[in-house]
């Protein structure tokens, strides 16, 4: 039997871009940073690797295949990981400590869905209807 205090995993995605402001090696410290606090979770069993993303993808539509990345820069995704926590807020919690925040990044904390698809549920991607 499952209680809600069995941790479970939340993806966390990285958003946006470095701010323009900072310089190279100002950056490059919170990636190390990022590194260190990264593994010291991991090997708590609190969090597991993600991977960052490559610059170039492709979008895929019922119509056509289109060369991409296609958000804005405050939308672009840089990356994905995982974290487990008991709830949504302590995973936020422990997103809020990655040291790369301090340099422009954002973080996107999100749980799974713990049922199946449906098209009469309300999802994320039903669209709103007035």
């Amino acid at each position: 039997m499952s209680s809600d205090l069995e941790p479970r995993e939340f993806l966390v995605i990285s958003r946006g871009q470095w701010d323009a402001d900072k310089s190279p090696e100002e950056i490059q410290t919170a990636i190390d940073r990022f590194y260190a606090w990264h593994g010291e979770m991991v090997a708590k069993g609190v969090m597991r690797a993600g991977q960052r993303l490559a610059r170039e993808g492709r979008l895929v539509t019922r119509e056509r295949i289109v060369d991409g990345p296609f958000a804005e820069a405050k939308e672009v995704v840089g990356g994905f990981w995982f974290v487990r926590a008991i709830s949504l807020e302590e995973a936020a919690r422990l997103s809020a400590d990655n040291p790369c925040l301090a340099c422009g990044l954002q973080y996107e904390v999100r749980p799974f869905e713990p049922v199946r698809a449906s098209a009469f549920a309300l999802t994320s991607e039903t669209p709103k209807r007035s």
